[in-house]
């Protein structure tokens, strides 16, 4: 696509940039603000603001919080707490949102809502500000009433440059950019001339002859070319430190989890639950000196690291996919892609060993695990915490893959089988087929349940109890438990390592923007 002659400069005015589905209206949009590498000026870091279709907040928080947040990402480090909240007042003042400061976005309506989104790109005074599609959706009062409100900021300064379906927007914007079916431009003038530039009666006959085929040649010559908005971007705003910044995202991370009910009955649920399915599954006993029952012994520290795995995966499955839009307009002027994924795990992980603790606790006090002493129980938690904090950086990083929750459900299932299958825990692992044994190496349940074994010993309980299923057990298990537990700890804490990194580099590339410096 090409667009010959059109760039944008920041003194002000609407321009809307309208044409047929697949015009590339959207590329157009992104591309003038800075989203797309298309070659020559782009405009950068916070002269710019942009708003997608999609929400770019967080629904769980209140609209002040919500901007006081962005607020502290976006403006300069060591802002006062004042000027601060002076920033929220203003833009709430300048959307007409004052009064809603309290109100959680998620019982907003789709007009306030994409208000409070424009409100969080004001923050910072932008020179040009880019809208795709802002009225799309939204019943024709309240379209209207967003357009005049963007109309009132161009009015004190702000370029706005939005694209649009209705023909409504294009009457009240100063400029008109009229697509072609193949990207070219077909019209660039004034509003009032668009119908008869083209024979037309309405601004619908004009969608038609353009797809047509029809182009209006002197629409180049009519409006002045406008340089580039870099002219205006300056040398852009310092960006939070890497540790400040995640302070604040793990800050918001938590009071977002805080405001959440669903989230918060799932997290605290999901251990009760578990935790009573393994009091019904296994009888007491099963790791009795004695008499030991080496089958239910085996299983018991199965469900264990599955359970630690189970925990982990779960709760790191919606993170970032959830909030994707927002990541995405965030790291296009502020967001540091590493403070971002750590503090996912700074808030997630204490939840995680407070599930670890009590399953552990729970199976002890109900001698579905044996008396020990702290070294054991000890080697116990760090293995179920280490397995959490792998299956969390597993979820993560497959969250970031795809684009909506429900996608992330459907990949639940598919990451906890191969966990179950090629944990050795059902066939061993010297019992599988060789493609068996190299898959269950990429299995972080397997070695959390050896590590669980070596460290409660299950070796030598096998070995010395009574029970005769234990010897021919253990031949088939071979050296599965033979290993220190800190073998598989150390594998643990390499995976978390390494599904911590892929999240980054799939982020990295979902976000790819023009960024400053």
């Amino acid at each position: 696509m090409t667009t010959p002659g059109l760039t944008v400069r920041a003194t002000g005015g609407v321009t809307a940039v309208a044409g047929g589905s697949g015009a590339g209206k959207t590329i157009l949009l992104e591309s003038l603000a800075g989203l797309r590498g298309t070659g020559g000026a782009v405009p950068r870091g916070d002269a710019t603001g942009f708003v997608p279709q999609d929400d770019i907040i967080h629904r769980e928080l209140p609209v002040g919080r919500t901007l006081r947040y962005a607020a502290r990402l976006r403006m300069p480090p060591g802002t006062s707490a004042a000027a601060v909240d002076d920033a929220v007042a203003r833009v709430l003042c300048e959307l007409g949102l004052t009064g809603q400061e309290r109100q959680t976005v998620a019982t907003l309506s789709g007009g306030e809502r994409k208000r409070v989104s424009i409100a969080v790109e004001l923050l910072t005074r932008p020179g040009v500000l880019f809208l795709d599609e802002p009225t799309s959706g939204l019943d024709p009062a309240t379209g209207a009433a967003l357009v005049a409100t963007l109309r009132e900021l161009a009015a004190a300064g702000t370029t706005v440059v939005l694209t649009t379906h209705t023909p409504a927007d294009l009457v009240r914007a100063d400029r008109v950019v009229f697509l072609a079916p193949d990207g070219e431009i077909a019209y660039d003038g004034p509003p009032g001339q668009l119908c008869a530039a083209f024979g037309a009666a309405t601004v619908e006959e004009v969608y038609g002859k353009v797809a047509a085929g029809a182009r209006h040649t002197g629409a180049a010559e009519s409006p002045e070319p406008l340089p580039s908005v870099t002219e205006a971007a300056g040398p852009g705003v310092p960006r939070l430190g890497a540790v400040r910044q995640w302070a604040l995202l793990t800050r918001r991370n938590a009071e977002i989890l805080r405001r959440d009910r669903l989230s918060r009955a799932v997290l605290a649920g999901s251990p009760v639950m578990i935790v009573a399915m393994f009091a019904l599954l296994f009888k007491p006993g099963a790791f009795d000196p004695e008499t030991p029952m080496p089958s239910s012994s085996a299983m018991i520290l199965f469900w264990i690291a599955f359970g630690a795995f189970f925990f982990g995966l779960a709760y790191g499955l919606p993170q970032i996919c959830a909030e994707l839009p927002v990541v995405r307009r965030e790291r296009l002027t502020v967001l540091r892609l590493g403070p971002y994924v750590l503090a996912k795990l700074t808030v997630l992980l204490p939840v995680l060993a407070a599930a670890d603790v009590l399953l552990l606790a729970v199976l002890r006090a109900l001698d579905r695990l044996p008396a020990a002493g702290w070294d054991v129980y000890g080697s116990l938690l760090t293995t179920t915490l280490l397995a959490s904090a792998a299956a969390l950086a597993l979820g993560l990083l497959a969250s970031a893959c795809v684009s909506h929750p429900a996608q992330a459900t459907l990949l639940l299932p598919l990451l906890c089988f191969p966990q179950v299958l090629f944990s050795g825990a059902f066939v061993p692992v010297p019992q599988m087929a060789w493609a068996g044994r190299v898959l269950s190496c990429a299995m972080t349940n397997r070695w959390a349940y050896e590590a669980l074994g070596s460290a409660i010993g299950l070796e030598e309980l096998w070995t010395r109890g009574r029970s005769p299923l234990g010897p021919p057990l253990l031949a088939s298990y071979g050296d599965t438990f033979g290993r220190p537990a800190v073998f598989g700890d150390a594998l643990l804490a390499g995976f978390t390592l390494l599904f911590l990194a892929g999240t980054w580099i799939v982020l990295a590339r979902r976000c790819r923007t023009v960024r400053r410096g």
